[in-house]
């Protein structure tokens, strides 16, 4: 009787870790996002709660922009102008319309992913540099659009957003963010998890197989960026609220920059890697603000550092890690077989 009570236990905590790992939440992430869940209520100092938003804030892009990156090798230069179109989305929404910002993050999801399927429709027929590039000048694009409709956007001068809250906690603002980035990362795990993440990373690795294969990369390809973008206005409506002013330098190229290093440093293609990174990076470019005039420089040199060191990034060392230690677990159980 022990043992079968000792056996239902067992296939209890199975079924129940199974569930989570067909989400993609292994029981070192759950454990990683439950010391992500408790920190800033043992952590009282609002300089480093600020700190931990903007790790969780870059992180989550960075994520989205991996998924395009490193799922079907499009680098889109134009991230942060679409991050900007949802803050701009939102931000308008309530401000002409009295839509609550919490209805204005659907908003800025929706238009987000719209502009991103056209674009995507537009170029990601193109093949390398050039669907970049034309991402990248749509980015442009929007940031000029933003500068010169003054009536609707107050370009330069900026746009007084309404806030999610009325205090100037950071706390608050931490666990209005802290879903959603566990909601992305859990939905980009398992769409890269199934049969759709698998054609994409095939296209990611040689389009023309891809395509022989009977794989449509111009669809595969548009519904991805489509994603992407979606997340991208998103996460761009939340900072809108966070922040409480916009100004068009929430689409400049630099920002794309700097999730483009934290995604390449976190490993093409893991997703968790790039948030990951972000809370290695992050911290330390705030210890590094008096250079912050150097910020591009310091992002390429550790760009490059890890591309020659380990061009696999965090993610790559991760699995080397994990592989080194089960080499050692099976050395161990064969050294116990032997002996007498």
């Amino acid at each position: 009787m022990q043992k079968m009570e000792q056996a239902s236990s067992v296939a209890d905590r199975t079924r129940f870790l199974s569930v989570f790992k067909s989400m993609g939440l292994s029981p070192v992430a759950l454990v990683l996002f439950a010391v992500l869940a408790v920190a800033p209520l043992i952590v009282e100092d609002e300089y480093i709660n600020t700190l931990m938003v903007s790790c969780l804030l870059f992180g989550a892009q960075a994520m989205a922009f991996d998924f395009t990156a490193g799922y079907i090798n499009v680098v889109n230069f134009g991230f942060s102008g679409l991050v900007g179109l949802g803050a701009y989305t939102s931000a308008l929404l309530a401000v002409r319309l009295g839509v609550s910002p919490w209805l204005g993050l659907v908003g800025a999801t929706v238009v987000a992913g719209m502009v991103g399927f056209l674009v995507g429709l537009l170029t990601l027929r193109l093949r390398g540099i050039f669907a970049a590039v034309m991402a990248w000048f749509v980015g442009l694009t929007l940031m000029e659009l933003a500068t010169a409709m003054v009536d609707l956007t107050r370009g330069s001068l900026g746009l007084n957003v309404p806030l999610f809250l009325d205090t100037a906690a950071r706390r608050p603002y931490y666990y209005i963010l802290f879903p959603i980035v566990i909601g992305i990362y859990v939905l980009l795990r398992v769409v890269t998890r199934s049969d759709f993440g698998l054609a994409c990373r095939a296209i990611g690795q040689n389009i023309d197989v891809a395509r022989a294969s009977g794989v449509n990369p111009t669809k595969y390809r548009v519904i991805n960026f489509t994603i992407s973008c979606a997340l991208a206005g998103l996460l761009g409506g939340y900072y809108a609220h966070y922040i409480g002013i916009l100004t068009p330098g929430v689409m400049a190229t630099t920002h794309t920059t700097e999730v483009l290093v934290l995604s390449y440093i976190g490993g093409k293609g893991s997703i968790w890697g790039a948030l990951v990174a972000a809370f290695l990076i992050i911290p330390i470019f705030e210890y590094l603000k008096p250079l912050m005039q150097f910020r591009l420089v310091l992002y390429g040199v550790f760009l490059v550092l890890a591309t020659i060191v380990y061009p696999t990034g965090l993610a790559g060392l991760s699995r080397s890690i994990g592989g080194w230690f089960r080499e050692q677990r099976r050395k161990a159980k064969q050294n116990r077989h032997k002996s007498p």
